[in-house]
């Protein structure tokens, strides 16, 4: 079955969401089902890590685990790097 909007609408629906509209907003806007909108923005964030969309569930589940894991990784990696940008700054200051 053809799909009834294009990529470049389903790209535009999926940045009006990320610039900061409620996900009720684009779709009354536009005129659009809320899982539409929730499957687009699902596989946009796929695609962003270098992921191929799948319609599987099972293939599905695995890279929302694994989304889930990059995210939790790079919240890690962002306390590491603030943690030692405060110690670099503890030998940079003089002692009082």
């Amino acid at each position: 079955m053809p799909s009834k909007y294009s990529e470049e609408f389903k790209r535009d629906a999926v940045a009006l969401v990320e610039s900061g509209l409620t996900q009720k907003t684009v779709c009354k806007d536009l005129g659009i089902s809320k899982s539409a909108l929730a499957a687009w923005i699902q596989d946009a964030r796929f695609t962003s890590y270098g992921m191929t969309p799948s319609k599987d569930p099972d293939e599905q589940r695995e890279m929302r685990q694994a989304l889930k894991r990059i995210r939790e990784l790079e919240m890690e990696n962002e306390v590491l790097r603030r943690a030692a940008a405060y110690l670099s700054q503890v030998h940079i200051t003089p002692p009082k």
